[in-house]
């Protein structure tokens, strides 16, 4: 008899210190054969000229497969934001007179 597998449910525990998250606005992505690496920075882009000041606020390492999922969901999630920015930022049509008709 085969019986359907149960559906998986992740109970995830964030740390109060992680609540709030971290801001970046660079990031660096670097990969060997096993795994590829994330890197998260805040950087100063008002400097125009010689070194940036930068400090880096995350580093994620993660398998090959689990990045391919992360890419995904990323670009799902990135469509999903795009269509949405997309239809709040369409020109109001002109209001529509008799002589439309």
């Amino acid at each position: 008899m085969d019986e359907e597998p149960q559906e998986r449910q992740l109970n995830i525990h964030l740390d109060p210190e992680q609540m709030a998250g971290v801001y970046a606005n660079f990031a660096n992505v670097t990969f060997s054969a096993y795994e590829f690496t994330i890197t998260f920075a805040r950087v100063d882009h008002e400097i125009e000229e010689g070194d940036v000041p930068g400090v880096v606020v995350s580093r994620v390492n993660m398998s090959q497969q689990f990045f391919q999922e992360l890419l995904a969901a990323m670009q799902d999630s990135y469509s999903k934001w795009s269509t949405r920015e997309g239809i709040r930022n369409l020109p109001e049509a002109p209001p529509r007179t008799d002589d439309d008709d």
